[in-house]
């Protein structure tokens, strides 16, 4: 019993300083009579570099029997809205473009990313979604961008 609760203790540290999508709501599109309806989800990210920046992305859960045990692939139709929720501040300087956040929307080899790239004349932040597989991908991707003050230059790398 000691080392089942180590283990617990061991992998909830582990996840304390992974960035978790925070649940903002959902609503169902099909009903399923077995399992869970498929449903769109709506997550918000806390960018964990710049702080004042939440970003909301919508996308399909698969539901039934296969999603109930996680055994589903979702699909890949996802969008984001990337807004300023407070004052805009940085952390530490940031690359030109890098993954921010990724999400499993399968069991093993498809993931829903978000990449935030820098676009340094116009001072702006913006974020890309999409998702890929071990094998192909899928061009669906959205975007979106959040302006950041001219009075306040966004460091770079």
């Amino acid at each position: 019993m000691t080392r089942i609760r180590l283990v617990l203790a061991t992998s909830l540290l582990l996840c304390a300083g992974v960035a978790w999508a925070e649940p903002v709501g959902e609503v169902d599109t099909v009903f399923k009579l077995i399992g869970p309806d498929h449903k769109i989800v709506v997550d918000a990210h806390d960018d964990p570099k710049v702080n004042g920046v939440t970003c909301y992305v919508s996308r399909a859960k698969t539901g039934g029997i296969k999603g109930a045990v996680g055994l589903a692939e979702d699909k890949a139709d996802a969008s984001i809205a990337c807004r300023q929720v407070g004052p805009i501040s940085f952390t530490k300087p940031l690359p030109r473009q890098e993954e921010v956040f990724s999400v499993s929307t399968s069991l093993v080899f498809k993931k829903l990313r978000i990449v935030r790239m820098v676009d340094a004349k116009r001072n702006t932040l913006v974020y890309l979604t999409y998702s890929d597989r071990l094998i192909e991908g899928s061009p669906k991707n959205s975007v979106t961008a959040v302006a950041v003050d001219l009075g306040a230059p966004i460091p770079l790398r």
